[in-house]
């Protein structure tokens, strides 16, 4: 009687050839993620930031205020204008700081990492 050997598993070899190859695929995919992950929440940061502006310039018009007034972001009347009466958080975990007048944008606490208008 003759044995003949099945070919029906992987050797050592092809296993470990196998996992270098997704170890390399995820060595140049998870920094590509955590990047466009980062560059989501500045876009998202941004853009809050332009609502926060035209909600801040849409209140003083309405209230008659000139452009060298001052205002906080915690006004009860100006929170008012807010969808939900709140003011949006920033989605990298910073906060909005008012301008040093109503003419002035307001900007994020992370303005450091670019998040401007």
């Amino acid at each position: 009687m003759r044995y003949t050997r099945s070919r029906g598993a992987f050797t050592l070899v092809e296993i470990m050839i196998v996992v270098a190859i997704i170890g390399l695929l995820a060595a140049v995919a998870v920094p590509n993620f955590l990047k466009a992950r980062t560059t989501a929440q500045k876009n998202s940061c941004i853009a809050n930031l332009r609502m926060v502006d035209s909600t801040v310039q849409q209140w003083a018009l309405e209230m008659k205020m000139a452009s060298t007034d001052t205002y906080t972001l915690s006004d009860t009347g100006l929170l008012g204008y807010f969808k939900g009466s709140a003011l949006p958080g920033c989605p990298g975990g910073g906060s909005y700081l008012p301008g040093s007048s109503v003419a002035l944008p307001p900007t994020c606490s992370l303005s450091s990492l670019g998040h401007t208008l």
